[in-house]
Protein backbone atom coordinates (compact mmCIF):
# COMPACT_ATOMS: atom_id res chain seq x y z
CA UNK A 1 0.00 0.00 0.00
CA UNK A 2 1.59 3.18 -1.25
CA UNK A 3 3.29 4.85 1.98
CA UNK A 4 1.67 7.97 1.53
CA UNK A 5 -1.54 7.22 2.67
CA UNK A 6 0.56 6.48 6.11
CA UNK A 7 1.96 10.10 5.83
CA UNK A 8 -1.37 11.58 5.78
CA UNK A 9 -2.10 10.67 9.32
CA UNK A 10 1.02 11.81 10.70
CA UNK A 11 0.82 15.08 9.07
CA UNK A 12 -1.43 16.71 11.36
CA UNK A 13 0.50 14.89 14.35
CA UNK A 14 3.67 16.83 13.35
CA UNK A 15 1.72 20.33 13.53
CA UNK A 16 1.30 19.80 17.07
CA UNK A 17 4.64 17.61 18.40
CA UNK A 18 6.87 20.22 16.24
CA UNK A 19 5.87 22.83 19.07
CA UNK A 20 6.81 20.72 21.69
CA UNK A 21 9.17 18.70 20.71
CA UNK A 22 11.84 18.01 23.52
CA UNK A 23 10.25 21.27 25.65
CA UNK A 24 11.94 19.46 28.84
CA UNK A 25 14.72 21.27 30.83
CA UNK A 26 17.94 19.72 30.51
CA UNK A 27 19.86 18.65 33.79
CA UNK A 28 22.69 20.65 32.91
CA UNK A 29 21.61 24.31 34.86
CA UNK A 30 24.00 25.84 32.54
CA UNK A 31 21.75 25.33 29.75
CA UNK A 32 18.50 24.60 31.39
CA UNK A 33 15.62 25.81 28.65
CA UNK A 34 14.22 29.48 29.71
CA UNK A 35 10.44 29.59 30.43
CA UNK A 36 9.66 31.65 27.28
CA UNK A 37 7.59 31.53 25.16
CA UNK A 38 5.24 30.30 28.21
CA UNK A 39 2.95 28.39 26.08
CA UNK A 40 5.42 26.13 25.36
CA UNK A 41 6.56 25.27 28.97
CA UNK A 42 4.67 21.47 29.79
CA UNK A 43 2.86 22.12 32.61
CA UNK A 44 3.44 20.52 35.99
CA UNK A 45 -0.12 18.74 36.61
CA UNK A 46 -2.86 17.85 34.41
CA UNK A 47 -3.92 20.79 31.81
CA UNK A 48 -7.38 19.87 30.82
CA UNK A 49 -7.44 23.13 28.64
CA UNK A 50 -4.56 21.98 26.84
CA UNK A 51 -5.15 18.35 26.25
CA UNK A 52 -9.16 19.00 25.51
CA UNK A 53 -7.58 21.80 22.51
CA UNK A 54 -5.23 18.92 21.34
CA UNK A 55 -7.88 16.28 22.04
CA UNK A 56 -10.62 18.04 19.92
CA UNK A 57 -8.44 19.24 17.34
CA UNK A 58 -7.05 15.91 16.71
CA UNK A 59 -10.43 14.03 16.41
CA UNK A 60 -11.38 16.86 13.90
CA UNK A 61 -8.36 16.75 12.04
CA UNK A 62 -8.03 12.98 11.64
CA UNK A 63 -12.03 12.63 10.83
CA UNK A 64 -10.96 15.15 7.86
CA UNK A 65 -7.88 12.96 7.07
CA UNK A 66 -9.93 9.60 6.31
CA UNK A 67 -12.59 11.23 4.56
CA UNK A 68 -9.66 12.48 2.19
CA UNK A 69 -7.84 9.40 1.85
CA UNK A 70 -11.24 7.97 1.40
CA UNK A 71 -12.19 10.70 -1.42
CA UNK A 72 -8.30 10.14 -2.63
CA UNK A 73 -7.56 6.60 -2.14
CA UNK A 74 -10.78 4.33 -2.05
CA UNK A 75 -13.85 5.78 -3.94
CA UNK A 76 -12.53 4.62 -7.39
CA UNK A 77 -12.64 1.47 -5.97
CA UNK A 78 -15.29 -1.38 -5.78
CA UNK A 79 -16.10 -2.42 -1.73
CA UNK A 80 -15.76 -5.81 -0.53
CA UNK A 81 -16.27 -7.71 2.08
CA UNK A 82 -13.40 -7.66 4.98
CA UNK A 83 -10.47 -9.70 4.21
CA UNK A 84 -6.90 -10.19 4.19
CA UNK A 85 -4.17 -9.80 1.55
CA UNK A 86 -0.45 -11.02 2.23
CA UNK A 87 1.27 -8.07 1.15
CA UNK A 88 4.82 -9.38 2.80
CA UNK A 89 6.59 -9.68 -0.10
CA UNK A 90 5.91 -6.78 -2.47
CA UNK A 91 8.62 -3.57 -2.70
CA UNK A 92 11.60 -5.45 -1.01
CA UNK A 93 9.83 -4.64 2.11
CA UNK A 94 10.69 -1.26 2.14
CA UNK A 95 6.88 -0.22 2.66
CA UNK A 96 6.97 -2.26 5.50
CA UNK A 97 9.98 0.34 7.22
CA UNK A 98 8.32 2.99 6.35
CA UNK A 99 5.50 1.28 7.99
CA UNK A 100 7.55 1.17 11.34
CA UNK A 101 8.73 4.52 10.81
CA UNK A 102 5.49 6.37 10.86
CA UNK A 103 3.80 5.25 14.09
CA UNK A 104 7.19 5.81 15.91
CA UNK A 105 6.96 9.42 14.73
CA UNK A 106 3.13 9.86 15.68
CA UNK A 107 3.64 7.92 19.25
CA UNK A 108 6.71 10.15 19.80
CA UNK A 109 4.58 13.64 19.31
CA UNK A 110 2.27 12.27 20.54
CA UNK A 111 3.88 11.53 23.89
CA UNK A 112 4.98 15.50 23.97
CA UNK A 113 2.05 16.79 23.76
CA UNK A 114 0.50 14.96 26.73
CA UNK A 115 3.09 15.50 28.36
CA UNK A 116 2.83 18.79 27.79
CA UNK A 117 -0.31 18.75 28.95
CA UNK A 118 0.74 17.32 32.19
CA UNK A 119 0.47 13.96 31.96
CA UNK A 120 3.05 12.10 33.21
CA UNK A 121 6.18 10.61 31.61
CA UNK A 122 5.61 6.85 31.52
CA UNK A 123 1.72 7.20 31.42
CA UNK A 124 2.27 9.39 28.33
CA UNK A 125 4.81 6.97 26.48
CA UNK A 126 1.62 4.24 26.64
CA UNK A 127 -0.96 6.52 25.64
CA UNK A 128 0.95 7.82 23.04
CA UNK A 129 2.18 4.02 21.40
CA UNK A 130 -1.34 2.72 21.97
CA UNK A 131 -2.81 5.78 20.07
CA UNK A 132 -0.25 5.74 17.05
CA UNK A 133 -0.93 2.06 16.62
CA UNK A 134 -4.48 2.29 16.77
CA UNK A 135 -4.72 5.08 14.17
CA UNK A 136 -2.47 3.16 11.68
CA UNK A 137 -4.88 0.10 12.20
CA UNK A 138 -7.98 2.09 11.21
CA UNK A 139 -6.38 2.20 7.83
CA UNK A 140 -5.97 -1.41 7.44
CA UNK A 141 -9.46 -1.66 7.94
CA UNK A 142 -10.03 0.60 5.03
CA UNK A 143 -7.82 -1.57 3.18
CA UNK A 144 -9.55 -4.62 4.35
CA UNK A 145 -13.00 -3.40 2.94
CA UNK A 146 -11.80 -2.52 -0.25
CA UNK A 147 -11.63 -4.94 -3.37
CA UNK A 148 -8.32 -3.15 -4.67
CA UNK A 149 -6.38 -3.98 -1.32
CA UNK A 150 -6.90 -5.91 1.88
CA UNK A 151 -5.89 -5.94 5.93
CA UNK A 152 -2.20 -6.74 5.69
CA UNK A 153 -0.41 -8.99 8.73
CA UNK A 154 2.71 -7.56 7.97
CA UNK A 155 1.42 -4.26 8.01
CA UNK A 156 -0.20 -4.32 11.60
CA UNK A 157 2.67 -5.92 12.93
CA UNK A 158 5.11 -3.10 11.72
CA UNK A 159 2.85 -0.79 13.30
CA UNK A 160 3.43 -2.38 15.80
CA UNK A 161 7.09 -2.34 16.02
CA UNK A 162 7.57 1.07 15.40
CA UNK A 163 5.02 2.23 18.47
CA UNK A 164 6.55 -0.26 20.53
CA UNK A 165 9.93 1.22 19.44
CA UNK A 166 9.39 4.82 20.93
CA UNK A 167 7.27 3.42 23.86
CA UNK A 168 9.65 0.85 25.06
CA UNK A 169 12.78 3.08 24.99
CA UNK A 170 11.27 5.74 27.05
CA UNK A 171 9.80 3.25 29.68
CA UNK A 172 13.38 1.35 29.66
CA UNK A 173 15.53 4.49 29.31
CA UNK A 174 13.28 7.69 29.61
CA UNK A 175 15.23 8.92 26.18
CA UNK A 176 14.91 7.72 22.72
CA UNK A 177 18.49 6.17 22.29
CA UNK A 178 17.58 4.31 18.99
CA UNK A 179 15.86 6.79 16.93
CA UNK A 180 14.12 5.79 13.25
CA UNK A 181 14.50 8.24 10.47
CA UNK A 182 13.95 8.78 6.48
CA UNK A 183 15.91 10.12 4.07
CA UNK A 184 15.08 9.64 0.13
CA UNK A 185 17.98 9.80 -2.38
CA UNK A 186 16.73 10.31 -5.64
CA UNK A 187 17.88 8.80 -8.76
CA UNK A 188 17.46 10.02 -12.32
CA UNK A 189 15.04 7.07 -14.19
CA UNK A 190 16.44 6.32 -17.62
CA UNK A 191 14.45 7.82 -20.19
CA UNK A 192 11.55 5.70 -22.06
CA UNK A 193 9.39 3.19 -20.97
CA UNK A 194 11.02 2.89 -17.48
CA UNK A 195 10.73 6.53 -17.00
CA UNK A 196 7.16 6.34 -17.94
CA UNK A 197 6.47 3.12 -15.39
CA UNK A 198 8.49 5.02 -12.55
CA UNK A 199 6.21 8.49 -13.08
CA UNK A 200 3.55 5.91 -13.32
CA UNK A 201 3.99 4.19 -9.97
CA UNK A 202 5.79 7.21 -8.17
CA UNK A 203 4.75 10.26 -9.57
CA UNK A 204 6.92 12.85 -10.67
CA UNK A 205 6.65 15.93 -7.87
CA UNK A 206 9.46 16.12 -5.66
CA UNK A 207 6.59 15.56 -2.82
CA UNK A 208 5.13 12.84 -3.71
CA UNK A 209 8.49 10.87 -5.17
CA UNK A 210 9.41 11.65 -1.40
CA UNK A 211 6.06 9.50 0.09
CA UNK A 212 6.10 7.14 -2.93
CA UNK A 213 9.41 6.01 -4.50
CA UNK A 214 10.39 3.13 -3.11
CA UNK A 215 13.86 3.33 -4.87
CA UNK A 216 14.51 6.19 -3.31
CA UNK A 217 13.56 5.66 0.33
CA UNK A 218 15.56 4.87 2.71
CA UNK A 219 14.93 3.96 6.12
CA UNK A 220 17.08 4.64 9.10
CA UNK A 221 17.84 3.55 12.34
CA UNK A 222 20.17 5.98 14.47
CA UNK A 223 21.70 5.05 17.64
CA UNK A 224 23.79 7.52 20.13
CA UNK A 225 26.41 5.57 21.83
CA UNK A 226 27.02 8.34 24.28
CA UNK A 227 23.61 7.48 25.38
CA UNK A 228 24.82 4.12 26.54
CA UNK A 229 27.75 5.97 27.90
CA UNK A 230 27.26 8.56 30.37
CA UNK A 231 30.97 9.14 31.12
CA UNK A 232 31.06 10.36 27.68
CA UNK A 233 31.69 14.25 27.72
CA UNK A 234 32.16 15.17 24.08
CA UNK A 235 30.44 14.31 21.07
CA UNK A 236 27.17 13.57 22.44
CA UNK A 237 25.07 14.35 19.61
CA UNK A 238 27.29 11.79 17.04
CA UNK A 239 24.77 8.90 16.18
CA UNK A 240 25.55 6.03 14.46
CA UNK A 241 23.26 5.04 11.60
CA UNK A 242 22.33 1.90 10.10
CA UNK A 243 20.15 2.21 6.71
CA UNK A 244 17.82 -0.06 4.67
CA UNK A 245 16.62 0.80 1.25
CA UNK A 246 16.30 -0.80 -2.56
CA UNK A 247 16.29 -0.59 -5.78
CA UNK A 248 16.08 -1.87 -9.77
CA UNK A 249 11.55 -1.82 -8.69
CA UNK A 250 9.53 -1.13 -11.05
CA UNK A 251 6.77 -3.38 -9.69
CA UNK A 252 5.56 -4.44 -6.51
CA UNK A 253 6.78 -8.16 -7.05
CA UNK A 254 8.68 -7.80 -10.43
CA UNK A 255 9.28 -6.12 -13.00
CA UNK A 256 6.52 -6.85 -15.50
CA UNK A 257 3.17 -4.70 -16.65
CA UNK A 258 0.73 -3.41 -18.59
CA UNK A 259 0.80 0.23 -19.99
CA UNK A 260 -2.43 2.74 -20.44
CA UNK A 261 -2.63 0.80 -23.47
CA UNK A 262 -2.77 -2.57 -22.89
CA UNK A 263 0.68 -3.51 -23.83
CA UNK A 264 2.77 -5.80 -22.08
CA UNK A 265 6.34 -5.00 -20.45
CA UNK A 266 8.89 -7.55 -19.49
CA UNK A 267 11.97 -5.85 -17.59
CA UNK A 268 13.14 -9.12 -15.60
CA UNK A 269 16.57 -8.07 -17.24
CA UNK A 270 16.83 -5.73 -14.46
CA UNK A 271 17.93 -7.05 -11.14
CA UNK A 272 16.07 -6.01 -8.03
CA UNK A 273 18.40 -5.49 -5.16
CA UNK A 274 18.32 -4.97 -1.14
CA UNK A 275 20.86 -2.08 0.13
CA UNK A 276 22.41 -1.35 3.32
CA UNK A 277 24.10 1.54 5.08
CA UNK A 278 26.71 2.53 7.52
CA UNK A 279 27.10 6.32 8.20
CA UNK A 280 26.98 8.86 10.98
CA UNK A 281 24.40 11.07 12.15
CA UNK A 282 23.63 14.04 13.93
CA UNK A 283 20.81 13.83 16.83
CA UNK A 284 19.52 16.99 17.54
CA UNK A 285 18.06 16.63 21.00
CA UNK A 286 21.39 16.20 22.22
CA UNK A 287 22.70 19.40 20.72
CA UNK A 288 22.40 21.86 24.04
CA UNK A 289 20.36 25.55 24.06
CA UNK A 290 18.75 27.27 26.27
CA UNK A 291 15.81 28.59 23.95
CA UNK A 292 12.65 26.31 23.56
CA UNK A 293 11.72 27.72 20.27
CA UNK A 294 15.11 26.95 19.14
CA UNK A 295 15.01 23.43 20.97
CA UNK A 296 11.26 22.99 19.29
CA UNK A 297 13.00 23.76 15.92
CA UNK A 298 16.01 21.26 16.21
CA UNK A 299 13.01 18.43 17.05
CA UNK A 300 11.95 18.68 13.57
CA UNK A 301 15.14 18.17 11.76
CA UNK A 302 15.24 14.76 13.88
CA UNK A 303 12.81 13.10 11.65
CA UNK A 304 15.06 12.76 8.87
CA UNK A 305 18.72 11.80 8.68
CA UNK A 306 21.68 14.04 8.61
CA UNK A 307 23.79 13.56 5.33
CA UNK A 308 26.88 12.49 5.62
CA UNK A 309 29.42 9.92 4.11
CA UNK A 310 28.11 6.70 3.23
CA UNK A 311 28.92 3.34 2.67
CA UNK A 312 26.69 1.22 0.55
CA UNK A 313 26.61 -2.67 0.67
CA UNK A 314 23.77 -4.20 -1.80
CA UNK A 315 23.35 -7.20 -2.69
CA UNK A 316 24.63 -7.07 -6.61
CA UNK A 317 28.05 -7.56 -4.87
CA UNK A 318 28.99 -3.70 -4.80
CA UNK A 319 30.40 -1.85 -2.04
CA UNK A 320 29.94 1.88 -3.00
CA UNK A 321 30.92 4.74 -1.12
CA UNK A 322 28.35 7.93 -1.38
CA UNK A 323 30.01 11.43 -0.12
CA UNK A 324 26.56 12.85 0.95
CA UNK A 325 23.79 10.49 1.67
Amino acid sequence: MPLIKKVFLVLFLVFYGVCIQHIEAQNDTLYSLNNNPGWLVPSPVLNTKRLTFFTGTGIVAYSGTLVALNNLWYAGYPRSSFHFFDDSGEWQQIDKAGHTVTPYLEAYYIMHVLRWSGINHKSAAVYAGLTAFMLQNTIEVFDGFSSEWGASVSDVAANFAGAALMTAQELSWGEQRIRLKVLPYFHAYPEGELKNRANQLYGTSLLVRTMKDYNALNIWLSINPASFNKSQKHLRWLNVAVGYGAGGMYGGYKNTWYDEEGLFHDRTDIRRYRKIFLSLDIDFAKIKTRSRTLKAFLGILNIVKFPAPTIEFNTKGQVLFHPLM
